[in-house]
């Protein structure tokens, strides 16, 4: 994982998770509000930093406790808590990180991609972006407005486009020689003047588990 020198604006996203990952917008909601909205149950919510799951993601069934460095193996409570949370024993699909900026509420999946399934739900107070980007380098945007689906693609790819174009409904178009999620996220910070500051992101956020994610 990249940890250099970043902007806080949201380009850095791309570069800080380039093995993978998905970033949501959710209008209106608050943390917590997201994360129920995506499926998570409120007393299964626990507080990670970016490293703890990142920890958990990529530990093996076989790791014994005492491997995850931010945890104390010998604190029952704690090893019970992100255990009926589904962060143990087994690895989750995915993990869910939420936070909030401004007016919106945002969520960051490294590798996974639960959250973009989710545009309507999350869209219910005003507007949902989702960005996400696989493994492969692969790009994919999804927004809602107003408990709707409107539109999923891919940018720079205008013939893999699900509902309605990108530049009718957000007056994107994709031109540049850079990165179709990195010139979106790049595009977001413009339309909406959101700046999310790095540091924040590696800090404990409110964190869901799931097992069910579809993953890429």
């Amino acid at each position: 994982m990249n940890r250099g020198h970043v902007e806080n604006g949201l380009c850095w996203i791309a570069d800080a998770y380039d093995t993978g990952f998905t970033f949501t917008l959710s209008e209106g909601l608050s943390p917590h509000e997201l994360l129920r909205s995506v499926g998570a149950e409120e007393h299964h919510v626990v507080p990670l930093t970016r490293d703890a799951a990142c920890d958990l993601l990529l530990r093996d069934d076989g790791d014994h406790l005492s491997d995850l460095d931010f945890l104390d193996w010998e604190d029952t409570e704690a090893v019970a808590r992100l255990t009926s949370g589904g962060f143990l024993p087994a690895p989750p699909d995915t993990i869910v990180r939420a936070g909030s900026v401004a007016d919106w509420a945002y969520a960051l999946e490294e590798f996974g991609c639960r959250t973009e399934a989710y545009a309507a739900a999350l869209s219910e107070r005003g507007r949902a972006f989702a960005v996400h980007r696989n493994a492969k380098g692969f790009s994919r945007v999804g927004y809602g407005p107003h408990g709707e689906a409107v539109t999923s693609f891919k940018p720079g790819q205008p013939h893999l486009t699900n509902g309605a174009p990108a530049e009718v409904t957000l007056g994107f178009i994709h031109r540049s020689d850079e990165a179709g999620d990195v010139a979106f996220l790049r595009f977001l910070e413009g339309e909406l003047g959101i700046y999310l500051p790095f540091e924040e992101t590696e800090a404990e956020l409110p964190a869901a588990a799931f097992t069910d994610a579809a993953q890429k």
